[in-house]
């Protein structure tokens, strides 16, 4: 099993979502199961972010539980989108949603902490279908009630369920072609690595540069989970993350 994850700029438009579509075909042929993680359409300023969501009233601000609800929607709207062009390019796919996902969360309401994967769901539905879609960045409490995981949080979706489910690895797909030495866009003589380890890359880190999520990262070296990171729209190998 392979878990692919795609970030908010390759779910943008879809001429995009046309290059997810192609890597997923390619990872089925790869594996016999494939499970996908997507994070909100677009970024920022674009309709259905999560930045854009949570300007829809200012009063969200003061109310973390209505803010998580809100916040959760833009998975839930590219996971929809992605399942349906999916159908149309004739890839079987079904989608899982709130319980189904089996995340339970806990602590903060916007920094939720994943306690633990149910699989029930998953093992059904890949009785019928080779491709799940989950939308990714949350899960629910004790109460059922929906919580986020913190800003990143669809990379420490995708690292948890290929722990439960005993993926192969995961790939995250990406607007950049891998990890690099520099920032691409400023540093145009930069140089790509080819590999890393964890360590090495949570070095890397810092508030400007987060290509993953460190909680991500931490989970995967922990759990010993392999990372790729790829460029979406990139012809070039990408960069492994491992021990």
């Amino acid at each position: 099993m392979i878990i692919q994850k795609f970030g908010g700029v390759c779910l943008q438009n879809k001429e995009m979502r046309k290059l997810c579509i192609k890597a997923i075909r390619d990872a089925l042929t790869r594996s016999n199961k494939v499970i996908v993680v997507v994070s909100a359409i677009g970024r920022k300023e674009k309709p259905y972010s999560t930045d854009r969501l949570l300007t829809i009233s200012d009063d969200l601000q003061a109310d973390a539980k209505a803010r998580d609800l809100i916040a959760s929607c833009g998975e839930l709207i590219a996971t929809a989108i992605l399942s349906a062009e999916l159908h149309a390019n004739h890839i079987p796919n079904t989608f899982l949603q709130g319980a189904q996902t089996g995340i339970q969360t806990a602590e903060a309401f916007g920094r939720a902490s994943i306690q633990s994967i149910q699989t029930p769901f998953y093992e059904q539905y890949f009785e019928e279908y080779d491709c799940i879609i989950v939308p990714g960045f949350q899960g629910l409490n004790k109460k059922g009630e929906v919580m986020t995981l913190g800003r990143g949080g669809s990379d420490l979706t995708a690292v948890a369920l290929a722990d439960a489910l005993q993926a192969t690895h995961v790939e995250f797909y990406k607007d950049v072609a891998g990890i690099f030495n520099a920032d691409p866009a400023i540093n145009a003589a930069c140089e790509k690595y080819e590999q890393l380890t964890y360590d090495a890359f949570l070095s890397s880190i810092t508030a400007e540069n987060s290509v993953l999520q460190r909680k991500a990262v931490m989970w995967a070296k922990e759990k010993a989970i392999p990372l790729y990171v790829k460029g979406i729209a990139s012809s070039e190998t990408g960069t492994w993350i491992h021990c």
